[in-house]
């Protein structure tokens, strides 16, 4: 199997403000660029759906195959064990675990771009991007850089995954990681243990939006150090951008726009939840959104759930 899984740790983290709390100019506009954030890597992977089919890059053999579905779920449950664990018993070690694995998709997800665009050098200049991307993440990983190389392996695992399974099967994926992320988040709790560490150990694993002038992700210590930053997981831009992905694999660009629209959608009024405070399971709303937005597009653009 291709890369890294996607990284699950499915949160949210807002300011401290109430629910009647009015937002300021600086507040609406960390909104807005992490609103950008969560559409640019699914719109930079529906560049890729194409190029990616045309030279054979799939994460399985078998895209219909059922089992695909509980593969993912076991990396996913398996990954957040690993980064838990890691991060308790092994300090730092799990940062460089990290880094070489985000090398290894960042040098395969530029390789398959330039294996399209510039074939006679992909392989030196992937590796030496990909080098590039990590050294910045490993010396200086500030949220600017986090954010940048997040958009970029964020996009390429869309994509990847987005042409490895049917549309029926990246729907039912949705709907199990949403059951799986609201348990995680609001039941069990795990996932606010894993986005402490993730914060707290500066790991590129999530989109970072300052909400202050100033504001320094080197410093964070954790969720209950500072509050003057959105944080998102790259998992939550990951998981309901596949379905778009998938959709344009499927040969329909409008449904494709059309399920974006959705999850953004979703991501908006999880926005709203997320200005009052609280931390929010991710996937609930934005893969409802996501859902939403591909049934309306199929049938209003074709008359039938496309791919079904």
């Amino acid at each position: 199997m291709w890369g890294p899984e996607p990284a699950r740790f499915l949160l949210l983290r807002g300011g401290d403000g109430t629910a009647g709390e009015t937002m300021n100019r600086g507040e609406w506009l960390s909104l807005l660029l992490m609103g950008l954030l969560f559409v640019a890597p699914q719109m930079l992977a529906l560049t890729a759906v194409n190029p990616f089919q045309d030279i054979g890059v799939r994460a399985f053999e078998d895209p219909g195959d059922p089992a695909n579905i509980l593969q993912i779920v076991v990396v996913v449950i398996a990954f957040t064990a690993f980064i838990l664990v890691l991060a308790r018993y092994v300090k730092n070690a799990v940062k460089y675990i990290l880094l070489a694995v985000f090398f290894l998709s960042i040098f395969y997800i530029l390789q398959a771009y330039l294996l399209v665009l510039a074939s006679q050098v992909a392989l030196p200049l992937a590796g030496g991007l990909a080098l590039t991307g990590i050294v910045l993440l490993a010396l200086y990983p500030e949220w600017y850089v986090v954010d940048g190389m997040g958009v970029l392996v964020a996009g390429g695992i869309i994509a990847i995954f987005g042409v490895s399974l049917t549309v029926p099967l990246v729907v039912a994926l949705l709907v199990v990681l949403a059951a799986y992320d609201a348990l995680s988040v609001y039941k069990t709790r795990h996932m606010l243990s894993l986005a402490d560490t993730v914060i707290g150990e500066q790991l590129p694993l999530l989109m970072v939006v300052p909400k202050t002038r100033g504001y320094s992700f080197l410093r964070e210590k954790g969720l209950q150090e500072e509050r003057d930053a959105l944080f998102m997981g790259l998992g939550d831009v990951i998981i309901p951008g596949m379905l778009g992905a998938a959709a344009y694999g499927a040969g329909s660009l409008s449904v494709a726009l059309a399920t974006v629209t959705g999850a953004l959608v979703g991501f908006s009024l999880l926005m709203v939840l997320v200005s009052r405070g609280n931390p929010q399971a991710g996937l609930p709303l934005l893969n409802t959104g996501a859902i939403g937005g591909f049934v309306l597009g199929s049938f209003f653009f074709h008359g039938s759930l496309l791919g079904f």
